[in-house]
């Protein structure tokens, strides 16, 4: 059985260290894998100059994706991801600071599953990633890419 992974979008090295810490509080044990910023996102996905990439059994089980990224933000990862064939299905929840309305409205309209905004508070932070991580990893049923 192929081991479900997440992969986490961020540059803020903080936040990435709070999901961690979040994500082991809520006995989530699941392969976190981390991109700094939007090009190692699609690298990770597509590869250098969109040559393969990832595989298949390499997909992470769903994408937690800040909208803030230097180089390409998460909009424009997630209108490439929504373009291609190979990771069209694969859940993205886009996890971010804003509370720009335009932002919420953008990301749905580019095909996000969900819009969450990151809690300040750290213990508010585990509660948000603990529920996320029941219903993503767990409850949710979800599509197999290209099947």
């Amino acid at each position: 059985m192929k081991s479900k992974k997440i992969l986490l979008v961020e540059d803020n090295p903080n936040d990435v260290e709070l999901t961690k810490r979040a994500l082991k509080k809520s006995n989530i044990l699941n392969d976190l894998i981390v991109a700094e910023d939007g090009i190692e996102a699609l690298n990770y996905f597509f590869g250098e100059d969109n040559n393969s990439g990832c595989g298949p059994d390499d997909l992470p089980v769903v994408v937690l994706l800040d909208l803030k990224l230097p180089k390409v933000d998460g909009l424009e990862v997630l209108r490439r991801m929504r373009a291609n064939e190979k990771t069209k299905m694969t859940p993205v929840i886009m996890l971010t600071s804003s509370n720009e309305q335009k932002d919420v409205v953008s990301s749905y309209g580019f095909g996000a599953n969900s819009f969450v905004r990151k809690p300040v508070k750290f213990n508010d932070f585990a509660d948000a990633i603990k529920v996320l991580g029941l219903y993503w990893l767990v409850l949710n049923e979800a599509a197999q890419n290209g099947k």
